[in-house]
Parts: structure tokens; sequence; C-alpha cells
């Protein structure tokens, strides 16, 4: 695929994640989202953002961006594009994206880490939470950089008084889904914490969620299963 057709299919991607996004509440009203895509098979990234909402008519155009600045050196700000450092030192990396959600943004202000409990979120990663970046005197990607090192099945993290960061192995539209996913369990999350707030996972929910997904045998599932089961042994 040429260069030019990569950012037209990239493009009719966004338009399709920005509707779906704004049209199912997923948004907060300043649309405040931010996708950062590899380039297959080369050190090249292209940044798209979503149209300022003022600017109705104005399209969202795809910049791009090499994430090496000279043979091996990194760019750590890629021209005004985040996350360069991240896709340098993870080439699993497909896609990286910053979003503002109502629910997600509230866990942030609350300076709360995001446990997963919803089961549609939960099936996609291993890990239990997403974190919250507070200390900016630490770059943004630093800190990815070491909770993925932490937790290489982290899936996004949360910035303080913010919104969100996700990433995704995928391209544009899998990470478009994962936010939508994410976002609906943080409202469901965020609506039973008057009912005494979500609960850890019942018997067999995870083994079921993970196996279905190829998961299940990981380490880190089966130790996560195991400490679940326990939980409800002799109940």
């Amino acid at each position: 695929m040429s260069a030019d057709d990569f950012t037209s299919a990239l493009l009719a991607d966004a338009a399709v994640a920005f509707r779906v996004l704004h049209g199912t509440g997923t948004l907060t009203p300043s649309a405040t989202l931010s996708f950062v895509v590899r380039v297959p098979g080369g050190d090249q990234v292209v940044n798209v953002k979503h149209p300022d909402p003022f600017r109705p008519d104005e399209p969202p155009k795809a910049v791009p961006t090499s994430i090496l600045d000279g043979p091996g050196a990194l760019r750590p700000w890629g021209d005004g594009i985040r996350y360069t450092a991240v896709f340098a030192a993870h080439p699993w990396l497909g896609s990286i994206a910053h979003v503002h959600t109502p629910h997600l943004a509230a866990w942030a202000q609350a300076h709360r880490p995001f446990p997963l409990r919803y089961v549609p979120a939960q099936r996609e990663t291993t890990a239990e939470e997403l974190p919250v970046y507070l200390d900016r005197h630490e770059g943004e990607d630093e800190f990815i950089l070491r909770t993925l090192a932490e937790d290489p099945d982290v899936p996004g993290i949360l910035e303080a008084n913010g919104g969100a960061t996700l990433w995704s192995r995928g391209g544009l539209l899998d990470l478009a889904r994962l936010i939508l996913i994410v976002e609906e369990g943080a409202r469901a999350q965020t609506l039973a914490e008057p009912l005494g707030g979500a609960r850890e996972f019942g018997p067999g929910v995870l083994a079921q969620q993970w196996n279905a997904m190829g998961r299940g045998d990981s380490e880190r599932a089966r130790e996560r299963i195991s400490r679940t089961e326990a939980l409800y042994a002799g109940a």
C-alpha cells in the first residue's frame, strides 16, 4: 500500500471513529481526541485529530512524522506528535490515542486508578486497572514506558485532572472500539458507585472470557483466575 493509499484509508477510518464516538456520547463536548497510528513496515507514524467542534466544515488532517531523528536516535516530541518514544520502544504497538470521555475523565479528576470490572473491557486485557499519570515532572512517554515495563498488558492510563490515553496492537478502528468499550465500562462502574461499587468478577468469569480470547494460558491470566476463584472457595 502506498503512503497516499494508507493516508486515505486512515482518514476514512477516522471519519467512522469520530462519528461513532461522538454519536454514542463517548466523547466530551469539546471532542478532545487524537489518534497516532503506526505506518506498517517502517519508522513513520501518522497523527489524526478530531476536528474542532467550532469549525465543523474543516476536514481532519493526517500529519506524518518519523519516530527517529537520524540513525538510531529518538525524536522525543516527533515534530509535536506525542508518543513517538513509546512507538520506538514497542514495535508491536499499532496505535495510541489521547481522549477525553465523560466517565474516564471523572475517575481522572479523582486521581483514582480505574479498575477494569466491566466484562467487555476486561476481556481485552489481563491487566487489573488503568493507573493514574499524576506527576508531570515525568513526561507522559516516560510514564507509559514505565507502566508497560511493570505490566505489558496494560491498555492505557488516566491523565490526572484530564482524560485518558489508550493504545492497541491494532489500527485506528481497533483502538476506537477499545475507547468505546472502556468508557462504557467507566459509565457502568460510576453508576454502580452509590450501590456499593463494582465488585470483583464471580467464579469462572475470567476463565470463560480469557479462554474465549486465547488469553487464558498466560501466567498473568492463570494467577488472576486463581486469585479470583479463591475469593469464592467454600462459599
